[in-house]
């Protein structure tokens, strides 16, 4: 961070433009960012690649992948890059540098901020009740989310995706990606919620990271949905800087999603699921989405929930093998019956949670809190009362239910730690 903090204070002593010497440094300074990422998370990885392809093993002791090293690394560049580009001054402080990099809020699970986004509120900021009360209940949300979906989600999912792939039926299959698909929603998007709410509290104002992803109808409408500040971060960062659409389009979209992949984990399944949204992408700006624009809601919508399940096999299992004979089970390419009693079970014990997170995951609860706290339907006594009731109310039953059921399980953390 202190060669971040320096490289910013030497772009800005050099003025605004593209000079060769402020391209060195910008470039100087990113290299080492990178560097460092690559020592700790992606060094061991190519080691096991080269062993796994010569049988030439080379002696490296793992040092271990620091907490939150992606999120500095991400946050550094956006610096720098801001700072290079004229959008924001460097900052003169280091203090207030370390609070932008390691903003507890957002520190190892994001969402990524962009420096030019908040550098004014790293200066002057409010607190006001209203936001305070604001962050509260969206932290509520967020550790609900978390606790009481996720978690449970996340503890059902495993019996059908690390058991016996044998044993399996064709309908097990797709009920098992689909809790994944839930549980890396809430997951995710509740630890958001969570470091959007806490920034409200102190002032900060934090943009949204996703926006109701399940409903949307094409892997490119998915993608300005989910993990929203990651996409920006490789459009503006990554994509922009190499052409964009203007030099070579395609290869820039490879790159960007071979990015994508590995920044999300080093291992070869986590390209694939990369590139797989790739040639997906890639595939529906020349060709499918002028179909899937004109075909009915519901048809381009059953496109989408297949082919972002098929994403998230090859985001699950790190064993390709594994991971092609669960897709093969859901597409009855093996002996594997249709259904089995198991699974029925399981629906039936679960059906509340189904439906909760089914619900959860789409605009309807949204839709709902704004249908009663804005315009003038409902009556204002109706308003008056969802709001200062009713609302804090729910919030106060998320945060003891979340600490009840916190304090009877062991250590779950956030999915995205990993990352």
């Amino acid at each position: 961070m202190l060669l971040g903090w320096c490289g910013g204070l030497l772009l800005d002593k050099q003025g605004g433009g593209h000079s060769a010497k402020r391209k060195a440094i910008l470039a100087i300074s990113i290299l080492f960012q990178v560097a460092l990422l690559f020592h700790f998370k992606y060094v061991p990885f190519l080691l096991e690649s080269l062993a796994a392809l010569t049988s030439i093993r080379i002696p490296y002791e793992d040092p271990g992948l620091p907490i939150g090293i992606s999120f500095f690394t991400f946050h550094l560049i956006s610096y720098l890059v801001d700072v290079y580009r004229g959008e924001a001054p460097a900052l003169r402080s280091y203090a207030k540098l370390l609070l932008y990099i390691a903003m507890f809020p957002q520190l190892v699970a994001g969402p990524i901020i962009r420096y030019a986004d908040v550098q004014q509120q790293l200066s002057r900021r409010t607190v006001t009740l209203e936001e305070f009360s604001y962050g509260i209940s969206r932290f509520a949300v967020g550790l609900g989310k978390k606790v009481i979906l996720a978690n449970a989600l996340g503890e059902l999912s495993p019996l059908f995706l690390d058991g016996n792939l044998q044993q399996l039926s064709l309908a097990g299959a797709w009920f098992g990606i689909v809790l994944f698909a839930l549980h890396i929603y809430f997951d995710f998007s509740g630890y958001s919620d969570m470091a959007i709410g806490l920034g409200r509290m102190f002032g900060f104002k934090f943009k949204e990271n996703f926006d109701y992803p399940y409903i949307s109808r094409s892997a490119t409408e998915f993608w300005r949905r989910w993990n929203i500040s990651v996409g920006r971060f490789f459009r503006d960062y990554v994509y922009i800087p190499m052409g964009g659409n203007r030099r070579r389009p395609w290869l820039n979209l490879f790159v960007v999603w071979f990015a994508t992949g590995l920044w999300h984990g080093a291992s070869w399944n986590f390209v694939l699921w990369g590139l797989y949204f790739g040639v997906l992408i890639a595939l529906e700006k020349s060709i499918l989405l002028r179909f899937l624009t004109a075909m009915p809601r519901w048809v381009s919508h059953l496109y989408f929930i297949a082919i972002v399940l098929i994403g998230w096999v090859f985001f699950y299992f790190e064993s390709m093998t594994r991971g092609v004979y669960y897709l093969r089970v859901m597409f009855g390419l093996t002996a594997a019956p249709w259904i089995d009693e198991e699974l029925l079970i399981h629906v039936q014990n679960n059906a509340v949670l189904l439906i909760l997170a089914l619900i959860g995951s789409t605009p309807l609860p949204a839709v709902l809190h704004d249908t009663l706290t804005s315009g003038n339907r409902p009556p204002p006594l109706v308003q008056g009362v969802y709001r200062h009731a009713l609302v804090p109310a729910v919030c106060f039953t998320l945060l003891a239910l979340s600490a009840l059921l916190l304090v009877g399980r062991s250590y779950v953390p956030f999915f995205y730690f990993r990352f």
